[in-house]
């Protein structure tokens, strides 16, 4: 017999009873039922119920063991009485009588419990995150994350795609956060930079004729927290592809997610016919350029029946051509209640306030309440309910102001009364493409265009909206493709001209001997046979959240940094000794305390 198993603790059936088999693994609980010692042992298969008696030569050891000891277990298979099988393990209609057993690894009190799935204090569990990634859910999620990048790889090669690695020590790229700079020991005072992403060299893959890349690509970014990006690293679905249109991307994209959606949907529906919205036509309806399509809520403006009405705040506003109002719909929020909690909400944001209507009968008559339908009169609010289509119990809630300003408050406002109101399908998985993003957006800092997204995109229009059109209406070829409210991948059709990339630059105050120093590699490319190309990356991190139903994307990342970018477990960052400097010929000016 080997070592340490004959079979995992996932693996026995009524068909092995009268076995003598061994089995290795961890001490998932204890439990004495007055002289019989009940022990279940599990490993990363599965679980196995373990019986010994006093009887047994290995019962005065069983005696001593403790939750996640790692312990070898020699006995005989048998099977279950009926009132006892566990119909809900796949190893439950067997269990194993112990006649020897072994400790392999005692284990000292645990820091966090492993059995159940209670919280704990992150810090703890990320400090000693061997003994969490132990507990179910977190193992779980950890084994379906690699089953899905399996069929991501899968997927693609069956598409045509052939995945390349590309270095991950490189130069610095506008790619819009910080890089992590890795100093050179061979060329003192210079530095590489870790890739944000593989964005430059996949495009010159699609120069040296490979036509359809793909990659399972880490990414490193120095950024400061967000909720929905891992701190330091995370990893995206890498791909790109020549002689298309951003249609031939969309169409050969869009049946490779959905298929792995599906495959790991475990039943819940999954788009089929992927909706395509402008940009400027989400952020109107959905004051958001990843919209949560599960909420019915759709913002319309309604600004004609506030001009000149009796509510002088709005018709003031709307003396300035800039100026809109905004309506987000609320069916069946038609409670005084609701709509004041809204109010409160919105206060609580730092707004003055969220006005509404909100509609009910008295006797047979219809009838707007709250102060806005006073101010504006029946006809008015008579006008605006038609218009939404709203009916008996429903509500509408109101902003207004310069839609730039205020839009992304009127999206938050939409997705609360969605969630307040339950009308959000929270099973099901709505995917959908954002197109025709801005190509520069105003900073407004630094008194400057900058692009809006990759800089490396195609403007809509080419040379000659560069050249006679107002740069902040110029479109690009780029899009993103959205699920439930979460970007989860971004590409573009590229700009493959020399002379198209220096005019796009010169906007945001690059000249041309500045791009062929910063992008040197690409734009000498360009000028030997550049092909159309174009591609996306999907963010794997953010695919296996959605997937397997987590919070967080620590959640299904092994070993992740904190919020604050430190890995506790490992003790990173850590401060370089004074050999690694004088090696490095770096010296430190570190900031006051």
């Amino acid at each position: 017999m080997h070592r340490y198993r004959s079979h995992t603790c996932g693996q026995l059936r009524a068909s092995h009873v009268g076995e003598t088999v061994r089995l290795s693994g961890w001490v998932h609980r204890v439990r004495d039922h007055g002289g019989l010692l009940f022990i279940d042992l599990r490993d990363h298969y599965g679980i196995t119920q373990c019986v010994v008696d006093p009887d047994s030569a290995a019962f005065k050891l069983a005696e001593t063991v403790r939750s996640e000891w790692c312990i070898r277990i020699d006995g005989e298979v048998k099977a279950r009485t009926a009132e006892t099988v566990n119909a809900g393990l796949p190893t439950g209609e067997i269990e194993l009588f112990i006649r020897d057993m072994e400790v392999l690894g005692a284990a000292k009190e645990l820091p966090l419990p492993v059995f159940g799935e209670q919280e704990y204090p992150e810090d703890v569990r990320l400090t000693y995150r061997f003994l969490d990634l132990r507990r179910d859910t977190l193992h779980k999620n950890i084994v379906k994350r690699t089953q899905i990048i399996a069929a991501m790889r899968r997927e693609m090669t069956k598409g045509g795609f052939t995945e390349y690695s590309t270095p991950i020590l490189t130069a610095s790229s506008p790619e819009g956060a910080r890089d992590f700079l890795v100093p050179s020991r061979i060329h003192p005072g210079t530095f590489y930079a870790l890739p944000q992403a593989p964005q430059q060299y996949k495009q010159l893959l699609m120069m040296a004729g490979f036509d359809r890349y793909f990659q399972i690509a880490p990414c490193f970014r120095d950024e400061d927290p967000r909720a929905d990006r891992l701190p330091g690293e995370f990893y995206q679905l890498d791909l790109e592809m020549s002689f298309v249109t951003q249609e031939d991307v969309w169409t050969t994209m869009e049946p490779v997610i959905r298929g792995i959606f599906e495959e790991f949907a475990e039943g819940k529906p999954v788009t089929q016919t992927f909706r395509r919205i402008a940009y400027d036509d989400s952020i109107r309806m959905f004051g958001s350029d990843k919209p949560d399509l599960r909420n019915p809520i759709v913002m319309q403006e309604v600004s004609e029946h506030f001009r000149g009405s009796g509510f002088k705040i709005f018709a003031r506003m709307l003396e300035d051509e800039r100026n809109q109002v905004w309506a987000i719909p609320a069916k069946t929020g038609g409670s005084r209640a609701f709509c004041d909690r809204m109010n409160s909400w919105a206060q609580g944001q730092g707004q003055p306030g969220l006005g509404y209507i909100f509609w009910r009968k008295e006797g047979d008559v219809l009838e707007g309440a709250g102060p806005i339908a006073k101010n504006i009169g029946e006809e008015r609010t008579e006008a605006i309910r038609q218009q939404l289509g709203l009916e008996d119990g429903d509500a509408a809630f109101f902003v207004a102001g310069d839609p730039a300003k205020f839009y992304k408050f009127a999206g938050e406002a939409r997705t609360r009364a969605g969630e307040d109101l339950n009308l959000v399908d929270r099973d099901r998985f709505e995917l959908c493409w954002i197109v025709d993003f801005p190509f520069y957006e105003w900073n407004e800092d630094e008194k400057k265009l900058d692009f809006a997204h990759n800089p490396f995109s195609m403007p809509q229009g080419g040379m000659e909206a560069l050249e006679n059109q107002d740069p902040l209406t110029i479109k690009a070829y780029q899009y993103d493709m959205v699920c439930n409210g979460f970007e989860i991948a971004s590409g573009s059709i590229r700009n493959q001209s020399p002379e198209l990339m220096v005019k796009a630059f010169e906007k945001v105050g690059l000249s041309a001997s500045d791009v062929e120093e910063r992008f040197g590699g690409l734009y000498r490319a360009f000028q030997y046979g550049a092909p159309p190309h174009g591609g996306m990356a999907a963010g794997v991190d953010r695919i296996i959240m959605l997937l397997v139903g987590a919070k967080n994307l620590r959640e299904v990342s092994l070993f992740p940094m904190n919020q604050q970018a430190q890995d506790l477990l490992m003790g990173a960052p850590t401060p370089p000794s004074n050999e690694q400097l004088r090696e490095l010929h770096l010296r430190l000016n570190l900031p006051a305390k």
